[in-house]
């Protein structure tokens, strides 16, 4: 038999140095076998999705066994009992062994006497078993089993590192073929003097540099001309250092000249003692898309400019309307309203311009109509309400019902000289129809003359009927002593 320290030694030295498990497992084995001069051993490897044990290295056994018998850890096998223990485990003479069953394969390859032995991994995970087994009864003593403990402390570590290292060669393998596969990512290292060391796939499908032509040059080969002028590079770089990743969100330039738009950052990379090994700059390319979005934004400006045109050629059209109704009419009381009704509209259209889109708020709408009659909101006006929009068709009509109410407040209402009072409210609900906007334009303290409280003009006939018909709205218009009250209620978007 070989000399134990020996082959321990031997076997350490082996472990450090290998980079493959299946051939440090097979040394282990062919190692423990000859210095207990058995000739035969075997490592079993825990599958715990399975829960069997996995003969995943041997020799004295026949090749049908090795890297294929897998033994059910449900059964009460000698194997099973040892990984239980979680200690050595010995039998002289498996024909008198009460404890467990041995398995068949074992007894049909003539073993009689066997050594198990639990491997674990770092952190005390139980790893498998090693089992040396004997054709002959034999008394494995106290000085096998240190031995065995002692060889199996020193596998478990070495399994440990070779694990660990084919986990990391699978990780950096699938990061590797997923990093080649996304060719619209530009992934580059550089130094720390921003000279690029590692030029990846996709950095060449984005900006049009092979491998060979990249490395080794500047960072800044893909910054604009702009960009170097005002040293960019110097700024993102100074900021990555501080803060360990700096944003780069802009124009780069390509081989071609061409240009692309990059969203990424620079991270700093640097070793356990903190120094600055180098960056890694990783940016999307979404050229396309910034395109588009800059198409849009051209585009949303000048349809701003057009509609601003539009209202301002209505608002020229009322003015043009107003005064060919001045010729042909005359003056008189009904032109008086009649104006007053455009100029209404009017100042409708300008909010609409104002707004920049086929929209207005109506809080600004009421504010316009109030303005243009009162010249100072006296402290009895009380105006309250979210912030809701409301289109182009429904502002126009929404806007001559305000005024139609506000006109006749002035003349015999609230907002006549006396201590009569306006609030004017409005909220949002929704139903299984949709959103509806409510408005409330509440009068008190009005004195109404008999006379006033039996009119019934233009104004209170477009409320009641006009709202209906062309906003689909809902109203009701009470004429009472303490003045004018008002609820009118449409669907909104």
């Amino acid at each position: 038999m070989l000399n134990r320290q020996q082959v321990l030694a031997d076997f350490g030295d082996f472990a450090l140095r290998s980079e493959d498990l299946e051939g440090v497992l097979a040394e282990a084995c062919r190692l423990v076998g000859e210095a207990l001069g058995t000739g035969r051993a075997k490592v079993l490897e825990i599958q715990h999705e399975e829960q069997s044990l996995w003969v995943r290295a041997a020799v004295g056994w026949a090749p049908g066994i090795v890297g294929h018998l897998r033994l059910p850890m449900q059964e009460h096998s000698s194997e099973t009992f040892a990984i239980k223990a979680a200690k050595p485990v010995v039998t002289r003479d498996i024909a008198k062994e009460a404890r467990y069953d041995v398995p068949l394969f074992m007894k049909e390859a003539g073993a009689v006497a066997l050594a198990n032995v639990p491997i674990f991994l770092p952190g005390g995970r139980p790893y498998g078993l090693l089992e040396v087994d004997d054709v002959r009864p034999r008394d494995f003593d106290e000085e096998d089993t240190q031995f065995l403990r002692t060889y199996a402390a020193i596998l478990g570590p070495a399994i440990g590192r070779l694990l660990m290292a084919g986990a990391l060669r699978s990780t950096e393998e699938r990061f590797r073929l997923t990093v080649e596969a996304v060719l619209d990512y530009a992934i580059f290292l550089t130094d720390p003097q921003d000279r690029i060391t590692d030029w990846l796939p996709g950095a060449q499908a984005v900006f049009g540099w092979t491998a060979e032509e990249a490395v080794g040059q500047p960072g800044a080969i893909i910054f604009t001309p702009e960009d170097r002028e005002s040293r960019q590079d110097e700024w993102e770089f100074e900021l990555a250092r501080k803060e360990g990743v700096a944003p780069d969100v802009r124009w780069h330039l390509r081989k071609d000249g061409g240009r692309v738009f990059i969203e990424g950052s620079i991270r700093a990379l640097r070793d356990p003692s903190g120094t600055l090994l180098g960056f890694l700059k990783i940016g999307q390319d979404v050229t396309e898309r910034r395109r588009t979005e800059e198409q849009l934004r051209e585009n949303a400006a000048r349809l701003e400019v057009l509609v601003a045109e539009l209202q301002h050629r209505s608002r020229n059209l009322l003015g043009v309307v107003a005064a060919v109704a001045s010729k042909t009419l005359g003056e008189g009381e009904a032109v008086e309203a009649y104006h007053a009704r455009l100029k209404a509209l009017s100042r409708a259209q300008g909010l609409l311009s104002q707004f920049g889109s086929d929209t207005a708020e109506i809080g600004a709408l009421v504010q316009a109509e109030l303005a243009a009659h009162v010249e100072a909101r006296p402290p009895k006006v009380l105006v309250s309400g979210p912030e809701v929009h409301l289109t182009s068709q429904q502002v126009q009509n929404f806007t001559l019902a305000l005024h139609e109410l506000t006109t006749n407040a002035v003349k015999y209402g609230a907002l006549r000289e006396g201590a009569g009072r306006l609030a004017i409210s409005w909220a949002v609900s929704r139903n299984e129809k949709g959103r509806r906007l409510a408005l409330t334009w509440a009068e008190s303290g009005v004195d109404l003359q008999p006379e006033n409280m039996a009119r019934r003009g233009y104004g209170r006939e477009l409320i009641e009927r006009g709202l209906s018909y062309a906003l689909r709205g809902r109203t009701e218009y009470v004429l009472g002593e303490g003045g004018v009250r008002c609820r009118i209620e449409l669907p909104i978007n």
